[in-house]
């Protein structure tokens, strides 16, 4: 279970790294919401994940693969570049997360 609570905590925390673009720096109401609902949201449901997994293998991959979603959805959303050093990036932290979870016996 925990690891579906921290599925959504990555969905929740790629929501609020994009919705916090999109509020222009709080000043649009309706993103703005959205923002802090998604960040919220996160917090909560990575709390929920942190009851069975170590804080350190948790937190990690929520920022990690939270970080790639966002890029991945940045470019598709407000047609920011992917380079090859963000490809590189991107390999690293996904080789970072596999290590993770083997290190952690899961």
């Amino acid at each position: 279970m925990a690891w579906i609570y921290l599925s959504i905590a990555i969905v929740f925390e790629i929501g609020f790294a994009l919705g916090t673009n999109a509020t222009q720096g709080f000043t649009r109401l309706w993103p703005s919401v959205f923002t802090l609902l998604s960040a919220a949201g996160g917090i909560f449901t990575l709390s929920l994940a942190l009851k069975t997994l170590d804080v350190g293998v948790g937190y990690t991959i929520w920022t990690g693969i939270g970080s790639i979603g966002t890029v991945i959805l940045g470019a598709l959303i407000y047609k920011e570049k992917i380079t090859p050093a963000k490809l590189g990036s991107f390999a690293a932290i996904i080789g970072g997360v596999v290590l993770l979870k083997i290190a952690a016996g899961i």
